[in-house]
């Protein structure tokens, strides 16, 4: 199965469009949104292309594709909009024999762990910056942001396949690799 992870898309149409580019590029079976996907929120500029009806339009267009947690921005307004799922605080997947934690980062985090034994995986966004880290008793993973990266990383997604997880930018240029 190859999954392609996002997060942080912040109402910008154009990186969203950018990232439905990415996705049907990269031919994967899912795509998982990890929350913060209509508004930009007060500590973030407006990103490029700021547009939630366009975003909520093309998301939708894409529902049977996606799963999704649900961001610090995220209200129940949204889910009233959004064809799919997007209120739960995070989802469990088990990949190669491992869990995968998967929320948006801002309720557990790598400075508040959710109950994880050794091996397991801490999958997050809501901080923009890239993380492939091997924190010695788990693994701690951020895709970064679609639409706003901090810290001098590139606008970027994720990609789950074969046991390897690959950080990428938009056009898909490979940033960063971990193999479990």
């Amino acid at each position: 199965m190859k999954l392609m992870i996002a997060s942080d898309i912040h109402g910008s149409l154009y990186y969203c469009e950018k990232m439905r580019e990415a996705y049907e590029r990269e031919k994967a079976d899912k795509l998982i949104l990890l929350g913060d996907l209509l508004y930009h929120g007060p500590r973030n500029d407006l990103p490029k292309g700021y547009d939630p009806k366009g975003v909520i339009a093309l998301l939708n267009g894409m529902k049977s594709e996606i799963l999704c947690v649900r961001g610090n921005c995220e209200a129940e307004v949204d889910q009233m909009v959004l064809e799919f799922p997007i209120m739960s605080d995070s989802m469990i997947l088990y990949l190669e024999g491992r869990m995968v934690f998967a929320t948006h980062g801002h309720l557990f985090n790598s400075e508040r762990l959710p109950m994880l034994k050794k091996g397991d995986i801490l999958l997050h966004g809501h901080t923009h910056v890239q993380a492939l880290k091997d924190c010695g008793d788990h693994l701690y993973l951020n895709p970064g942001s679609v639409s706003i990266p901090k810290e001098g990383n590139q606008n970027s997604y994720m990609i789950y396949e074969n046991g390897c997880f690959a950080i990428r930018n938009l056009e898909g240029g490979e940033i960063g690799r971990l193999a479990l």
